[in-house]
């Protein structure tokens, strides 16, 4: 045997003595076998470092794997690696393994990667939807009792659990704050496409606070960035603006990466700044920035938790779970409005 081949079942076999239907009832215990045959097979599979093909024997059997699988958007996200984080925290105590893979927020990836899942008979399923995706095909699954949870997002086109942050809600309290400050010309700085459900849920909460404050909306201070990148040239072109903003909502965490570097090379210090979505040494920045901090890692451990539960027969109606989110204040966010000229004071 090459030194360069995994051993099989068939090697195991041929140096026991046995057949590899033997084997099998052994590595399996379902079958009669004497005793000096198993103590000898199980003496040979330790030799000979073989491991069972154990996805082969799902399929063959009808059994479901001992493992999870993850489905994000964005491997590059640290929110997403903070959620899987949390996912696997609470499998891995239970003896189950995290298959990982990304979408790159395309559905058909999405698709197609969840079939490869599928297709090793996973235990449960976890799924940040992509935007526009449609989890129809998922049905036949969740009728046979596959647990699906949804993380961060809903899904669409299937009854299923959901683990999402009070997006809304957050949104909200952060554009009040700045408002608290002073602020009345805050622009949104979201993500695309806009009918991404965060985007959408973090724009409601923006437009309430305006509208609790009696401040009109202005379709013009809303921009759209995928990227930091993208979010930095928003941002110049926002404070380009006959009437520019005096503070700024980042409604993702990829956008604060990109507007605070902007803020900076502009010499803008009195630019106010919330962002959604906490940042590594974003209270040592100056001002530190002001955040709307999310649990990523409770958010994956909460959806975890539920498919352990469904894996224990919990059969109730699908349910929508909201992780907290706490606005954190470090500077950036407290900054107030520049003081109003003289014509801009003037009475209408």
């Amino acid at each position: 045997m090459g030194s360069t081949r995994r051993p099989t079942l068939a090697d195991v076999a041929a140096r026991v003595g046995v057949t590899p239907k033997t084997v099998s009832r052994v590595l399996n215990e379902d079958g009669p076998v004497s005793e000096a045959t198993r103590a000898k097979v199980l003496a040979v599979v330790e030799e000979l470092g073989f491991r069972p093909n154990l996805m082969a024997r799902n399929m063959r059997v009808g059994a479901r794997d001992s493992t999870v699988g993850l489905v994000v958007p964005d491997m590059g996200n640290p929110f997403f690696g903070t959620v899987a984080g949390g996912v696997e925290e609470v499998v891995r105590d239970r003896g189950l393994t995290l298959l990982m893979g990304s979408s790159a927020e395309r559905e058909p990836l999405e698709h197609a990667l969840i079939t490869t899942f599928l297709a090793r008979r996973i235990s449960g399923l976890l799924v940040v939807p992509a935007a526009g995706s449609d989890h129809r095909f998922l049905r036949r699954e969740r009728e046979s009792g596959l647990p699906v949870v949804f993380v961060d997002r809903p899904g669409a086109g299937l009854a299923a659990d959901a683990v999402v942050s009070a997006n809304e809600e957050g949104a909200r309290v952060g554009v009040a704050h700045l408002i608290a400050h002073g602020h009345r010309r805050i622009a949104f700085v979201g993500d695309r496409p806009a009918t991404l459900y965060t985007r959408k849920t973090r724009q409601r909460g923006y437009r309430s606070a305006l509208e609790a404050a009696g401040i009109g909306h202005d379709p013009a201070l809303v921009v759209t960035a995928h990227d930091p990148y993208a979010a930095g040239v928003a941002v110049r072109r926002l404070l380009a603006l006959a009437d520019p903003p005096t503070a700024v909502f980042a409604a993702n965490n990829f956008a604060s990466l990109g507007i605070v570097p902007a803020l900076a090379e502009a010499g803008r210090r009195d630019v106010a700044l919330v962002g959604f979505d906490d940042l590594p040494l974003a209270a040592v920045l100056e001002p530190g920035l002001t955040v709307v901090a999310q649990d990523p890692a409770a958010i994956g451990r909460a959806a975890a938790e539920q498919v352990l539960a469904r894996l224990g027969g919990d059969r109730s109606r699908a349910v929508t779970r909201t992780v907290p989110v706490a606005l954190i204040p470090r500077g950036s966010g407290e900054l107030p409005p520049p003081p109003a000229s003289p014509s801009s004071s003037t009475s209408r």
